[in-house]
């Protein structure tokens, strides 16, 4: 029971009491007591006064009396105007403290019997992972983490789009450009070789739209009829009508890719309870296609192509199949819903995918209710924003993009240089020293991503995320650090503690009072973040919960503390604050060092 409900109930008891009438205690209106005025929380009197029959002061005072006679827990109460503020007695807090210190589970909900499945990562297999995917992948991983803690059963998925014009593209730089080069003969990884073909075939197709532009032809007809670009879409034909020769080398050039793609996910600590390839789910779109014209809600025209009007729902027409057949992204997406809402009974399926894609999964959701599937509704679209650079946005087929690979190198040369400044590791092994390195790079890459609300376009900057002080990861983790040190040196003096040292008349400062607030407060930030899908609100609680510690600690002495029973009460405490740390940075995908 939260203190809100626990005054609500309360308070109900008293109107029932003072006035014989009967309340839920649901419908008392009890909030956080403001900061100008003395108490904890505030019971609203106002809407009591129709039971009262009296003014808002002089029925905010019985309230208050009874409360003070009949409650051991209430210390004190005050009333101002329509407002009954409450301050609980050092009993209460200690009671409710106890309470989650011995709870191991503490901040996970209980299980709710929803299964829902989050898609994430969907790279394509013509370029190597950026840090616009590090924002979706590390994003979806902490959602599916935020989900697990609300109580729900959660799937994490992948879907590779392996397939496409874009896939072709590659592959035709590759023959005419790359010489038979493989990642073995290179040395180079893998995704990031077809990425470079990528890149090549664009500077090729522009290059050939010059010629032919000099040669007399208009520029949207070189467009159109570049032989790179030809030679990609014939490509694309063959390799929906199987040919064997053209499939081989896109089976070669992704296996490529696949391998590099699985390394960055291990750096970054990422895995998948299920991938899903476009290659295998393409045809599945195209029976609903077909579905929907005997519905006769699509319809096909002169040259073959299918489209679904949805002017009448504000909106315009949407191509389903191109008019040689080939698929496009939705035709995929409407197979692949149908084929996991029913293999899983899924209650909820969460697209983590950039904000650019906002209509697709509008035209998406209304197709696909169209088609007669009640499940429509149960889609949600986690739109995100960019991830911008201060140089400015990236651009894949320019290769100006920041590769995911450098990135969490460049990260993890920061940690080290910055770790090795502080002079405080030098008793450590290499082996625990690369651990360290690489737990304070991730650290500070996810943190510094994922504390921005999911819907807002981001400014990363490597620099200012790995900041030992702050709102960063590193801040986070070398607070752990700080309390584990301290803990450790508990433990050398021989100091043992646990929640049995939890007494309730014990005499706790305003400090004290509020660290047992904010822990209190986890579980409701859990169930906060998981309504909203932002898990910058856990990180967000995890950086106030680590600053009120060091400012607790600052001004309180814990191991100098010669009352022998206030010791340990606050060593209690203090790995309190490390298990919430702990459990809430776990959601965004973080660990925390013993030592820093």
């Amino acid at each position: 029971m939260t203190p809100e409900q626990f005054i609500s109930s309360k308070a109900a008891e008293a109107v029932k009491s003072i006035y014989g009438a009967d309340i839920e205690p649901s419908m008392l209106q009890v909030q956080v007591t403001r900061k100008e005025f003395e108490g904890d929380y505030t019971l609203v009197v106002f809407p009591l006064l129709k039971i009262s029959k009296k003014n808002p002061e002089v029925t905010g005072n019985g309230i208050g009396e009874w409360l003070r006679s009949n409650v051991p827990e209430i210390a004190s109460c005050n009333t101002v105007k329509g407002f009954l503020n409450i301050s609980f007695s050092s009993a209460y807090w200690n009671g409710l403290f106890r309470t989650m210190a011995s709870d191991s589970d503490y901040g996970q909900l209980p299980p709710t019997g929803k299964t829902i499945m989050v898609e994430f990562s969907s790279p394509n297999t013509n370029k190597p992972l950026h840090l616009g995917h590090i924002r979706n992948i590390l994003l979806g991983w902490s959602v599916s983490r935020l989900l697990e803690a609300n109580g729900h059963r959660v799937m994490k998925v992948n879907l590779v789009n392996d397939r496409g014009i874009h896939i072709c593209k590659s592959m035709i730089a590759w023959l005419k450009l790359w010489n038979g080069k493989t990642p073995e003969t290179s040395g180079q990884k893998g995704d990031h070789l077809v990425g470079d073909c990528y890149v090549a075939f664009n500077d090729l197709y522009k290059k050939e739209v010059g010629e032919l532009v000099s040669g007399g032809m208009s520029e949207e007809d070189a467009k159109k009829n570049a032989p790179s670009l030809k030679a990609a879409q014939d490509m694309l034909l063959k390799w929906e009508q199987g040919d064997r020769e053209v499939r081989d080398l896109w089976a070669k050039m992704n296996g490529w890719v696949y391998a590099g793609f699985d390394k960055t996910y291990e750096d970054l600590g990422i895995t998948f309870d299920r991938t899903y390839y476009e290659s295998q789910t393409y045809l599945l779109g195209k029976a609903l296609v077909q579905k929907g014209l005997d519905m006769g809600i699509f319809e096909k025209e002169a040259d073959g192509s299918v489209w679904c009007d949805l002017t009448s729902d504000g909106l315009d027409r949407k191509l389903l199949l191109r008019g040689d057949g080939t698929s496009v992204y939705i035709t995929q997406d409407l197979g692949t819903a149908e084929q996991r809402f029913e293999e899983y009974s899924l209650d909820e399926m969460i697209y983590v995918v950039g904000n650019e894609q906002n209509y697709h999964f509008q035209v998406l959701k209304l197709i696909l209710g169209k088609l007669g599937f009640k499940w429509s509704d149960d889609i949600y679209h986690l739109s995100y924003g960019m991830v911008e650079l201060p140089e400015g946005k990236m651009k894949s087929r320019e290769g100006t993009v920041v590769d995911a690979d450098d990135l969490i190198e460049k990260m993890y040369n920061t940690a080290r240089e910055t770790s090795l400044e502080l002079g405080k590791i030098g008793d450590m092994s290499e082996e625990e020293q690369d651990s360290l390195f690489r737990m304070i790079s991730m650290g500070a890459l996810k943190y510094f991503i994922i504390k921005v609300d999911p819907k807002k376009t981001m400014l990363f900057d490597p620099k200012e995320s790995i900041d030992f002080n702050g709102n960063t990861g590193p801040f986070i983790q070398y607070t752990h650090a700080r309390i584990r040190s301290i803990l450790r040196k508990a433990s050398e003096k021989g100091i043992a503690y646990g929640t049995d040292d939890i007494h309730p008349d014990t005499d706790l400062s305003a400090k004290e009072v509020r660290i047992i607030k904010l822990l209190d407060l986890f579980p409701v930030k859990i169930a906060e973040a998981g309504d909203a899908h932002s898990p910058a609100v856990i990180a967000n609680y995890a950086y106030e919960l680590a600053k009120e510690f060091n400012q607790y600690y600052h001004d309180t002495p814990v191991l100098r503390e010669e009352n022998e029973a206030l010791l340990k009460y606050r060593l209690v405490l203090i790995d309190t604050i490390a298990m919430v740390l702990r459990k809430a940075m776990d959601i965004l995908g973080i660990s925390l060092p013993e030592r820093m």
